[in-house]
């Protein structure tokens, strides 16, 4: 019998094989927890899981390929994703760590090739907040309200405008202890926010937004530095894009690979 040599995929392989896959597993559940929050449908199989609000909800709705899909023989793969995602309404999303061939001729649109970016722990100083900007936890649904209408009017997240309270997410996620949430305030008034999803190992930078209004001040890596702190032991990862990744170049990350993202729409109501 000849030795099994792994692929670093396989269905029972541990999740900490590699960086890489904790990082794919985490983006995994990271879009389970809105889902769930508000009452939607989640999928896991050994080649991917998938996560459906059922509505327009930004990128919640998204699934997450958790091994290569094969390039002689992807359709099962994709036949179940699109299955899963052929009711509801709001645009869905596809994440592989992998090129993919060419899901054009299956209506999927490329949103491109996202820098991976990893920081390992302890690695350097973090940038303090500038003065005139208070950085708070989000820990009720006042503070959640804020951040998401800064995520919205601020990504901006142009399916969920005008900003509707609940959009894209649920109080019931403050339950979940592995999402933590923060709010840069100017005096009163939010105008920057950022996420961290710890799971699987790694602390994974979700979501770092700031408003127009206020760009251009070091609040993007005074967000960067609340999160880095946050979870001080741990490998900090982020799926990043080309416009900030020189931002967490600065603060110590260092570009591993890119991924693959597609897009789908679906009916608008």
């Amino acid at each position: 019998m000849s030795e099994h040599l792994t692929d670093g995929w396989e269905p029972g392989l541990p999740v900490g094989d590699t960086l890489l896959r904790r990082f794919v597993f985490n983006l995994a559940a990271f879009h389970e927890v809105p889902a769930v929050a508000a009452g939607g449908r989640v999928l896991r199989r050994d080649d991917l899981a998938a996560a459906d609000l059922g509505r327009p909800a930004a990128m919640h709705n998204a699934a997450t390929l958790l091994r290569p899909l094969p390039f002689d023989r992807p359709g099962p793969t994709l036949d179940a994703i699109e299955a899963f995602f052929d009711t509801g309404a709001g645009e869905v999303y596809l994440w592989s760590a992998w090129p993919t061939p060419d899901l054009r001729p299956r209506g999927w649109v490329l949103e491109g090739h996202p820098p991976l970016l990893v920081r390992p722990p302890g690695d350097g100083p973090v940038p303090p907040a500038p003065p005139g900007l208070r950085l708070e936890r989000v820990g009720g649904p006042d503070a959640l309200r804020d951040w998401e209408r800064v995520a919205v009017d601020g990504f901006p997240y142009r399916e969920l405008q005008p900003y509707r309270p609940g959009a894209l997410l649920a109080e019931e996620v403050l339950a979940d202890e592995r999402l933590r949430l923060w709010v840069g305030y100017e005096q009163d008034e939010p105008v920057c926010v950022g996420s961290l999803f710890v799971e699987a190992g790694v602390a994974a930078f979700s979501l770092g937004v700031t408003l127009p209004s206020a760009r251009r001040r070091g609040y993007w890596a005074a967000m960067a530095g609340a999160r880095l702190v946050e979870a001080p032991g741990l490998p900090a990862v982020g799926v990043f894009s080309d416009m900030s990744r020189p931002s967490a170049e600065a603060l110590g990350f260092l570009p591993v690979s890119r991924f693959t993202l597609w897009h789908r729409p679906r009916a608008t109501s």
